[in-house]
């Protein structure tokens, strides 16, 4: 099988992709996406449809961990160009609030 050639600007439309289907991805406790959460730090997609998601928890003894990553893996089988996912967990630069989107502050109630 020859491997895809990806231009930059088929990158970098897939990875919006993978953001888009990380939206999707809700932490139960908070109600709100992992992406307006500020949880997503860096998405590699590489030509062989191997992507590294890195993440952290807003928490580091977050019991939330094992279901988020499957979750993840969930919605990475909508993108057909992901071969296989890898969730990396990283703590830092560390979670804070001021990572979180505007939607995800207003509905939350954080100024």
């Amino acid at each position: 099988m020859s491997e895809q050639k990806y231009t930059e600007e088929d990158v970098t439309k897939i990875k919006d992709r993978i953001l888009e289907a990380l939206e999707t991805v809700v932490d139960p406790e908070l109600g709100i996406d992992i992406v307006n959460l500020g949880l997503v730090y860096e998405i590699r997609f590489e030509q062989n449809g191997h992507t590294e998601i890195d993440m952290t928890l807003t928490t580091m003894g977050c019991p939330l961990a094992n279901l988020l990553t499957d979750q993840i893996h969930d919605a990475m089988r909508d993108i057909p160009e992901v071969a296989d996912v890898e969730v990396k967990l990283v703590w830092y630069p560390a979670w804070t609030v001021d990572k979180m989107s505007r939607y995800a502050r207003i509905a939350l109630g954080i100024r």
